[in-house]
């Protein structure tokens, strides 16, 4: 059991030589059954296995990870955190997701660095601006938090901004949500685990799904490659791979999987104290507590499971890059990758049931992926618990294809990150 921890406890250890914390987790070896099954064991598995524990009391559970933990998307995006959507459904989602971002350290006991430093999106015309008056309105009807800024409010908020009016994107304001940030991706995905593992929950790490076990058009469990597991229910959670997976269950999905590439440059000395997003370059960019640029773009535009960059994709986010901020057209790229993003028609997530009963799916989150972990794993659990929707997961059920609600934040908020 890893200790808590606490000033006291670091002063302690401290003494001690650091020779007492214990393992942040277990590496038990794989149950014949369980209550559940959580397939995948970055940010959403890790995080519906931790709510399953504390909301639902189900501690029999196993997440099963065929890799490392945290070593796919969770631990390759830009980690970016913002709820600043148009549709209420998008809206009620999301902001779930910044409030209880808001309170996991503490509820975890772990420091996941959330800093709510503000999301702040580019306009480069008037009709840009009209379109972002519209969302400022939308988001504050659907309850959470924006501001519009003009170039003057903006060219205050971030000096180095090129507001020039010969620039070749013009500035003409912004959409600011000040809740809005950046975290640590691998302390959410620790975090999540080390409090999963301390309520009882089997994290099982290098245990590949090869398939589905079905009883009675069931589904029953999974046979790995250390054995089959079964369990009552079994929930999905593996971003990019979403299809490959579902194909094993003999379930089509309306996904592509797409790599998004990011970039991280040489530290710097504090330049950037926002997330700043240019929708009309695809660019966006932070700065780390390190000190490094954290920098991304648009997806690819051929489908494609190669988690790695390529040079094209590289000049354009660069161009965006020095086009909003000049002084850094001599700032060196240190490292470039690319993760695998689960795309739907309409770039909304796919949370419910499958079309084989017992196994349910928690995919398409695309490129907003960690933003949504804890609002994920929250409603996954609920879903899996009770065998039904949470309020707000309902519209995200897999029917709006069937059924034409679809919810097109793509479209909608003029932003596919």
């Amino acid at each position: 059991m890893a200790k808590r921890y606490s000033a006291w406890n670091l002063f302690l250890q401290g003494m001690r030589g650091h020779k007492g914390w214990g393992q942040a987790w277990r590496s038990p070896e794989p149950k014949k059954r369980y209550d559940v099954i959580v397939i995948g064991g970055g940010g959403h598995g890790l995080a519906t296995a931790y709510y399953l524990a504390k909301k639902h009391g189900i501690t029999n559970v196993a997440v099963l990870e065929k890799g490392w933990l945290g070593g796919g998307n969770t631990g390759r995006n830009t980690t970016v955190i913002r709820s600043n959507y148009f549709y209420p459904e998008s809206v009620a989602l999301y902001d779930l997701s910044v409030r209880l971002y808001e309170g996991l350290s503490r509820d975890l006991n772990y420091n996941v660095m959330f800093s709510q430093r503000g999301v702040t999106n580019l306009c480069h015309s008037e009709p840009e601006m009209e379109m972002a008056a519209r969302l400022v309105n939308a988001m504050r009807l659907n309850g959470t938090d924006a501001e519009l800024l003009d170039a003057d409010q903006l060219r205050k908020f971030i000096p180095a901004l090129n507001i020039r009016p010969d620039a070749r994107l013009p500035i003409h304001g912004a959409v600011l949500q000040p809740r809005g940030g950046t975290g640590r991706h691998d302390a959410v995905a620790w975090g999540f685990a080390r409090a999963a593992d301390a309520a009882g929950v089997d994290i099982i790490q290098n245990c590949e799904v090869l398939d589905f076990l079905t009883e009675g058009g069931r589904c029953v469990g999974v046979s790995t490659n250390r054995g089959d597991i079964h369990a009552g229910r079994v929930g999905a959670a593996v971003a990019g791979h979403s299809s490959v997976l579902a194909e094993k269950a003999g379930v089509g999905l309306p996904i592509n999987s797409y790599a998004l590439q990011a970039f991280v440059s040489e530290p710097l000395k504090p330049v950037l104290d926002t997330v700043l997003i240019s929708p009309i370059t695809g660019t966006y960019v932070s700065q780390s507590d390190k000190g490094g640029l954290v920098i991304g773009g648009a997806l690819d535009r051929v489908p494609s499971y190669g988690q790695r960059g390529n040079l094209p994709v590289q000049e354009a986010v660069m161009a965006g890059l020095t086009e909003m901020l000049p002084m850094l057209s001599k700032v060196k790229i240190v490292r470039h990758w690319a993760g695998i993003v689960d795309v739907t028609p309409d770039s909304s997530p796919i949370l419910g049931p499958s079309a084989l009963q017992g196994l349910y799916f928690n995919f398409g989150w695309g490129t907003g992926g960690f933003k949504a972990i804890p609002a994920g794993g929250y409603l996954f659990a609920h879903i899996l618990a009770t065998g039904s929707h949470h309020d707000i997961s309902r519209p995200f059920d897999q029917n709006r294809f069937t059924t034409g609600r679809l919810i097109d934040e793509g479209a909608a908020s003029g932003i596919a990150h």
